[in-house]
């Protein structure tokens, strides 16, 4: 299957390819920490929009009221360090909805090497930041 620029689905699971460049790093040309964190938002977001779950549609009130995701809890193991003009593959996979909470289970490999592992909670919220549970559409496009 043909790599898109928002990645590519597979049965169950998502993928996306990104290279590190010098913006990602620190002085030593390893990936600084935290910029981890925006790989594994892209992965999430590219895989929610090839769910056909779209950002703009959710703050547009396409589901009755204006809603977003916020991440709630993260859980980070790092494992090795990535390096500038590395390739990364992130691969997000959901898990389980419990009202308006989701996780993701996610990770970043370059090739065999697990770089990052991590579990991500996030909750659907709306303009006053109080918990929404998950519209039945966006539920079928999450296939649970």
């Amino acid at each position: 299957m043909p790599q898109s620029l928002s990645g590519t689905l597979h049965d169950g699971y998502h993928t996306l390819l990104q290279r590190v460049y010098f913006e990602h790093t620190d002085f030593s040309g390893i990936v600084y920490h935290a910029r981890y964190l925006n790989f594994l938002e892209r992965g999430r977001t590219d895989y929610v929009r090839l769910l056909d779950i779209h950002h703009n549609e959710l703050a547009d009130g396409a589901h009755g009221e204006n809603l977003a995701f916020a991440v709630f809890r993260m859980e980070l193991d790092f494992k090795a360090a990535a390096r500038i003009d590395d390739v990364l593959k992130i691969t997000t996979r959901q898990g389980e909805l419990k009202g308006p909470r989701l996780t993701f289970n996610q990770k970043i490999t370059r090739g065999d090497t697990l770089i990052v592992q991590a579990k991500v909670g996030v909750v659907l919220i709306n303009e006053e930041g109080k918990p929404r549970r998950f519209p039945r559409a966006m539920v079928k496009a999450l296939g649970l």
